[in-house]
């Protein structure tokens, strides 16, 4: 594909999971099984397309109320995923980064999320961002209290010093959103990031997301034009 307007920032909200297991008969936990798979292949196709940060919607703060046995699977999968994958994210250049609080996860991610961040916190090809734990709203509060807590106040609080709290700090605000599964909405996702981004909607379920498919909502991307608020005069 033409790879002149391969985005800096990728976010996704990987959705459709258990419709995809049900329109099949199956288990929803065949769903995450499945869309795990898809993650490995979206994580490797950025990669080699020269995306340099890519996040996923892993776990958010709300997916706590799904049954016990469901999140116990989603965690499972996860350290199986990273267990698995670290190797691969270290011959890649792939650093992992955490978006959320992971004090309240069991002890077992914990361990993993630690040890694979601290094995690729040399990597600098590509950063792969889980939002685990994660809530927008969550995170604008936590960089807030963070500012209160410094004593900043007023002109000294800018887009800037907000920023430097947030999870993503040092990163670039995405350039492209993609949810998959016809979903319409940000779920409680990059709030303050998502300011300028571009969004892409597709019907097509987590599981059969596809390469091909990534590559077409970056070539969607590429047809528009963005504006960060300016006219077409300002554009010209």
């Amino acid at each position: 594909m033409d790879t002149k307007h391969i985005p800096a920032h990728i976010a996704i909200i990987m959705d459709g999971n258990g419709r995809w297991a049900k329109q099949r008969g199956l288990p929803r936990t065949d769903g995450h099984k499945a869309g795990t798979e898809t993650a490995r292949a979206v994580v490797t196709r950025c990669r080699e397309l020269g995306v340099r940060h890519l996040t996923l919607y892993t776990f958010s703060k709300e997916n706590w109320s799904r049954p016990k046995e469901e999140v116990k699977t989603l965690f499972s999968l996860l350290t199986t995923f990273l267990t698995k994958e670290e190797k691969s994210l270290r011959e890649q250049g792939i650093r992992l980064k955490v978006l959320g609080e992971i004090g309240d996860m069991p002890l077992g991610v914990r361990q993993v999320l630690k040890h694979v961040m601290r094995r690729t916190g040399d990597c600098t090809d590509m950063t792969l961002n889980l939002a685990l734990n994660y809530s927008g709203r969550d995170e604008i509060l936590r960089a807030a209290r963070a500012l209160a807590d410094k004593g900043l106040t007023g002109e000294a609080i800018t887009e800037e010093t907000f920023a430097a709290e947030l999870w993503t700090a040092g990163q670039p605000d995405p350039d492209l959103i993609i949810r998959t599964s016809g979903e319409l909405r940000l779920s409680n996702y990059l709030l303050f990031q998502c300011a300028y981004a571009e969004f892409y909607f597709t019907d097509v379920y987590w599981p059969d997301f596809s390469p091909e498919e990534l590559e077409k909502a970056i070539a969607e991307l590429g047809n528009r034009q963005r504006r960060f608020g300016k006219t077409d005069e300002q554009l010209a």
